[in-house]
């Protein structure tokens, strides 16, 4: 079974040679590097075979740090790219994206006072066609936006989404956080939306096996079914080793078959994003 993380981050320094944008300091997940090697590392630790790296927002709008280790690692890394939606020049960028050696689509985050409204204010209306038109898929953050996805789902039928994180508020515990997934499930109806079940044991009130997540795990892929649901971790943010990450759904979920571990713990990400895997 090939096992492949829908999320993880890498970023560098804030140096004058590779600034940070002003401001987003306080936003990184951890104050030091973390570099492709050391991702490798844990990968090879864990065993998982390949990552989809999300560039984090911190740095800005920049891609360069993945698109390097997708170069380097195209069996082990490719890349949800960032794009600055808002600005007009980045229109002209869209039908040439995926020409970048390791770039498999795009990702985006709704979830902030500045970004939120940009999901009903027109600022991201042009985006769902374009990326339709030349088959990019999209990642979104959009918890609390659920009505809006929705939507731009329903209207777009052609548009790959994938909700990030389960569409859920990550900064809250269970059980409350699970308050919105029936909502989130709800989506399941539309054939073109994807889930990550991203980054859940930072979503437990308990330690490894993580009991209290089980039950929602098992409704999230009863809605989206195996093949639409995406093991992922955000690692850099887990609360855990990457290797329990991984057997929370490879060893602690025995309503799981065989063939739907095989799909969504990796099959599936790379089927619906377009990496080809390994004969």
């Amino acid at each position: 079974m090939i096992i492949v993380d829908s999320q993880v981050h890498i970023w560098g320094a804030d140096t004058p040679e590779r600034p940070w944008p002003p401001g987003r300091a306080h936003l990184a997940q951890k104050p030091y590097p973390f570099t492709k090697d050391m991702l490798l590392a844990e990968m090879d630790a864990a065993g998982v075979s390949r990552v989809v790296l999300v560039p984090p927002s911190w740095e800005g709008d920049r891609n360069d740090l993945a698109l390097e280790a997708a170069r380097l690692h195209p069996e082990r890394f490719a890349v949800m790219g960032r794009l600055a939606l808002e600005r007009p020049e980045s229109r002209a960028l869209v039908a040439d994206w995926k020409k970048q050696p390791g770039m498999l689509g795009m990702r985006f985050t709704f979830h902030t006072d500045l970004q939120r409204p940009w999901l009903t204010d027109g600022t991201a209306d042009w985006l769902w066609p374009a990326a339709a038109r030349v088959g990019i898929p999209l990642m979104v953050l959009v918890p609390g936006s659920l009505d809006a996805l929705d939507r731009i789902a329903g209207r777009h039928p052609d548009l790959r989404l994938v909700i990030d994180h389960v569409g859920l508020k990550i900064r809250e515990k269970a059980p409350k956080v699970f308050d919105d997934l029936p909502a989130v499930c709800a989506l399941a109806k539309h054939p073109n939306v994807a889930v990550k079940a991203s980054g859940m044991p930072s979503l437990s009130a308990e330690p490894y096996p993580f009991r209290d997540l089980h039950p929602h795990i098992r409704r999230l892929v009863d809605a989206f079914s195996p093949r639409r649901t995406f093991w992922g971790t955000d690692l850099t943010r887990m609360p855990c080793t990457y290797r329990e990450c991984v057997a929370l759904f490879t060893e602690e979920l025995p309503w799981l078959s065989a063939s739907d571990k095989e799909w969504v713990m990796g099959r599936a990400v790379c089927e619906w994003l377009g990496w080809p895997l390994p004969r």
